[in-house]
């Protein structure tokens, strides 16, 4: 018998570095059981080319990465999710769509590396790799949950005690 895949759509305000960087972890770490996605309440059109340094080594294909609205996974064509996480405050505190299937969600908050005020590009690079590594922190956490062993408030519980482990 096959194993389910769990479709995540990682969500946050631009849509540039940290949700496209979850989206190519959880795809890659989770070696075949879980498919990411990423989306921008408000998408800056354009992936952050130090995200995509920082994924150019995990195998994750890079060259279609996009930013793009989460309106595209609220429509009755698209895929449907498992799990909702957002990885930025701003989106943490906007009235999400409504999501067909009713997925489980979490918060994990990341400092946006985008934002981060530096003088120079090895600097920027560092916090980028970072949060990088924050992030692959916290998915090597949620890719071993035995899901298929855990009934739906249990997980939650899990989804959602990852985003308050310190990293």
């Amino acid at each position: 018998m096959q194993e389910k895949v769990y479709n995540v759509l990682f969500l946050c305000t631009g849509n540039s570095a940290r949700s496209i960087m979850a989206e190519a972890l959880v795809t890659t770490m989770g070696k075949g059981r879980f498919k990411g996605f990423s989306a921008g309440s408000h998408p800056g059109g354009m992936v952050n080319p130090f995200a995509i340094e920082q994924l150019a080594h995990t195998g994750y294909p890079t060259d279609e990465l996009r930013s793009k609205s989460w309106d595209e996974f609220g429509t009755p064509d698209a895929p449907h999710m498992d799990f909702i996480i957002t990885v930025c405050d701003n989106a943490a505190g906007e009235v999400c769509p409504h999501w067909p299937g009713h997925p489980m969600s979490a918060h994990w908050g990341f400092e946006d590396p985008a934002a981060a005020l530096v003088n120079s590009i090895e600097e920027k690079r560092a916090v980028f790799n970072r949060i990088f590594r924050q992030i692959m922190t916290r998915m090597n956490i949620f890719v071993s949950l035995p899901l298929h062993m855990l009934e739906k408030n249990a997980i939650q519980r899990e989804i959602q005690a990852i985003g308050e482990t310190s990293v």
